[in-house]
């Protein structure tokens, strides 16, 4: 098999999940999918330093989390996304395999990916390296110049904002 056909089954295996992570890190679909190809193209353009024996998922999600925490980093012309520790410190799926049971879930789902998308940057950060790239809070501390501290703080409150966001949509 060529570079080229083992390259574009790996693209097309793992595009969705780099693209929901670039999703959840940036915000936007738009900057999602031109990080997501970014990724793969920094991918393809290394793919010589692969090494076959380990998996390819991991590595593809760490060049994307790593290009999109890159653009983030660029953007500080904007307000600071990550305050102190004191400030921050100051400051849940249905088991139904039915048609209903499946379009109340994906209905739910809409609604978690759209409040996760509406949180602040300095906690969807955090919360979308946590939960969708499964980085540890030391990863996420070091990739964000903060304390592992700071980072449970962060995605405590993440949380707390989900919950309240979620909730008032469930009481209206």
């Amino acid at each position: 098999m060529t570079k080229e056909a083992a390259f574009a089954a790996l693209y097309a295996t793992h595009y969705r999940q780099v693209r929901a992570l670039c999703r959840q890190l940036l915000g936007t679909a738009e900057r999602a999918d031109d990080a997501a190809q970014e990724a793969f193209v920094r991918a393809y353009h290394g793919f010589a330093g692969y090494d076959p024996s380990q998996p390819f998922g991991p590595w593809i999600m760490r060049i994307a989390r790593n290009h999109s925490l890159d653009l983030l980093r660029r953007r500080r012309f904007e307000p600071a996304t990550f305050g102190t520790e004191a400030e921050e410190a100051a400051a849940a799926e249905a088991d139904d395999t039915d048609g209903l049971g499946e379009l109340l879930t994906a209905e739910r789902a809409r609604s978690v990916q759209a409040a996760v998308s509406a949180l602040p940057e300095r906690y969807r950060v955090p919360l979308a390296l946590a939960y969708f790239a499964d980085a540890s809070y030391d990863e996420i501390a070091a990739e964000l110049g903060i304390t592992r501290t700071h980072v449970g703080t962060l995605l405590c409150r993440a949380k707390q904002a989900l919950r309240k966001t979620l909730a008032e949509e469930t009481a209206s």
